[in-house]
């Protein structure tokens, strides 16, 4: 495709108005404060904080890619972290020669007030704004990530978000189409799914629980939920995501809310119920940090060969 070369008036005009329309973002969402969400932190120690709280099991290679720093920059903000005790570092157990990077009970401390303030801040500029006017800024800002995208970056972008009206009966209906398609559970498992989320409904502490969805394009392409099964104990239950989504690191994202909300409001333990078939779900639970605790034959459908696994997680 051939692209007219723009005049230097034209260029001009352009460079002007993306400058214009960058110091009016920045100053929106106070990025000129002196410290970032009335922090004593810089927005690329914030952004560290929340890669590091989000990401399952990152390495300093990983965090340099996700933000796109330079490795002796990103080094000496780690370093201040690990004098502070925000941050600790493990060996992996899969290659002694890389270090897991993780928040310590400290780092959790720091950081879960920073991300409840940024959440705060986002809802109140939405809540000045109308649900179609929030639709149409949600559209123009994929607009602008997929434009400026490099490619080494995912063209397909998602965003994820707590459950609104409509969402359960679309988990019920896609977990029994999916599950039928690729795995050949019948109806029954549709039943149990509907009653799962029927009780979500109608018993939902909102302060200990919470579903989360992730869309893409308007449209919903993952779930997951995390329940109350104890005071110290919550079950994580319902991930889904869409084939046409898979590859985006969607189940990853979904898992590490879970694990993120699960530090935040108190639990000890995170559980989960699953099956030995389902091997991108348990490769994702035990990237996570997950551990098998148990394995039961089970049946489903026709199948008597199936095997439900206990998974869980200690925070």
């Amino acid at each position: 495709m051939m692209i007219a070369p723009a005049t230097s008036a034209h260029t001009g005009q352009r460079i002007a108005a993306m400058r214009r329309f960058n110091r009016f973002y920045t100053r929106q969402i106070g990025l000129l404060d002196e410290g970032l969400l009335d922090s004593p932190f810089s927005l690329t120690q914030v952004r560290t904080l929340y890669e590091l709280a989000n990401s399952p099991q990152p390495t300093a290679g990983d965090l340099c890619r996700a933000l796109g720093l330079d490795p002796g920059y990103l080094s000496r903000i780690l370093a201040g972290f690990e004098r502070k005790g925000l941050v600790e570092k493990r060996q992996s157990s899969d290659d002694a020669r890389r270090s897991i990077l993780r928040l310590t009970r400290k780092g959790r401390r720091v950081f879960e007030p920073l991300d409840a303030k940024s959440e705060d801040q986002v809802a109140a500029i939405l809540g000045n704004i109308s649900p179609a006017k929030q639709d149409s800024l949600l559209q123009a800002m994929r607009t602008i990530e997929s434009i400026l995208a490099t490619g080494d970056e995912p063209q397909n972008s998602y965003v994820v978000r707590q459950h609104r009206p409509g969402d359960m009966g679309w988990v019920v209906r896609r977990h029994g189409l999916l599950y039928h398609e690729e795995y050949g559970y019948n109806e029954r498992f549709e039943a149990l799914v509907a009653r799962i989320v029927a009780e979500f409904i109608e018993n939902l502490d909102a302060a200990r629980e919470r579903c989360w969805i992730a869309e893409r394009d308007g449209e919903n392409v993952g779930s997951v939920f995390l329940v109350r099964k104890s005071q110290t104990v919550a079950k994580l239950r319902l991930l889904l995501v869409e084939p046409s989504a898979r590859g985006l690191g969607i189940g990853r994202r979904l898992v590490s809310e879970c694990i993120r909300f699960g530090h935040q409001v108190g639990y000890k333990k995170i559980m989960l119920w699953t099956q030995s078939e389902l091997r991108a779900a348990r490769s994702i639970y035990q990237k996570a940090g997950f551990k098998l605790a148990g394995q039961k034959p089970h049946q489903s459908g026709s199948r008597n060969d199936r095997v439900a696994e206990t998974w869980e997680l200690k925070l």
